[in-house]
């Protein structure tokens, strides 16, 4: 068959097509926010809190939970709160954090999974959590229906509140002295990353969630300087990685999260040769 007629035949498999819907969606929504992360240089909050989430998978993991994401997500959560805060404190500021909190969870989420799980295969199960799964087959249904009713609320949070976070993202101490709740929106934000990386595990895996935040909005920095231009070239860069990443990953049976990201990858260097020569001609 030619890659047409192939990638039609999988295509009549439903889980083809939970993979590019959650694709899609996770995409979408990590571009939107990813916007906000890089320009207020916290970006590195998405390696923190992956990795928070594979520790809170590998103890789900091992107390056989059977929906993990109820441990999953409110513990990443708890953990994006917690990064806000020490963000702010001189004590200990964002970066070490998210250093401390990064290492330590994954750390202890490996030696967990060492140490009590029941698999037989441990190696695949935490290169599958960390790299993603290295098949499609494993997205199910609810978790499809999970991902859209998620994927919704964060689009329409970032869309109902477009104008503060903008104010937040840019200048926080001015937006508080205008009387905006600058603290409660950076909350929001930090929440709503938390939310997207678990989301995104099934699909790129823990390690390779934080390319789906930053490359897109990186890419579309390249070529636009205003915030409404950067955040809807990141959305079509980034959605478009995706359904390519997918796309490729089934031709050619490699790793949906690894392939994305590759693409991503590609795509930013593209763009920064297109910068670059936009800049040039400028000049």
């Amino acid at each position: 068959m030619n890659p047409l007629e192939t990638l039609i035949y999988y295509f009549s498999f439903p889980f083809v097509r939970y993979a590019l819907i959650v694709g899609v969606l996770i995409a979408l929504c990590a571009s939107l926010f990813g916007v906000t992360l890089v320009l207020k240089r916290f970006s590195f909050i998405g390696d923190g809190l992956s990795h928070v989430a594979f520790g809170a998978l590998a103890v789900a993991s091992v107390c056989n939970l059977t929906d993990e994401m109820l441990l999953v997500l409110p513990v990443t959560v708890s953990a994006a709160i917690l990064l806000l805060r020490s963000s702010r404190s001189a004590k200990l500021q964002g970066d070490a954090a998210i250093a401390v909190l990064s290492v330590g969870t994954l750390a202890l989420g490996y030696l967990l999974m060492n140490l009590f799980s029941t698999s037989t295969n441990l190696s695949g199960d935490v290169c599958s959590t960390l790299f993603g799964s290295t098949s499609i087959l494993t997205l199910t249904r609810a978790e499809v229906w999970l991902c859209v009713v998620l994927s919704a609320a964060v689009i329409a949070l970032f869309f109902l509140f477009y104008h503060r976070i903008f104010a937040v993202t840019f200048d926080e101490a001015f937006a508080s002295a205008t009387g905006l709740p600058a603290s409660r929106y950076s909350l929001l934000i930090a929440v709503v990353v938390a939310v997207i990386i678990v989301l995104a595990m099934n699909l790129v895996g823990s390690l390779l969630i934080s390319a789906l935040i930053v490359f897109p909005a990186l890419s579309a920095m390249r070529l636009f300087k205003s915030f409404r231009a950067v955040t809807l070239c990141a959305a079509v860069v980034s959605v478009a990685c995706a359904v390519a990443g997918i796309l490729v990953s089934i031709l050619a049976g490699t790793p949906v999260g690894s392939t994305i990201v590759a693409v991503d990858l590609a795509v930013f260097a593209l763009f920064a040769l297109l910068g670059m020569v936009k800049g040039g001609a400028a000049a």
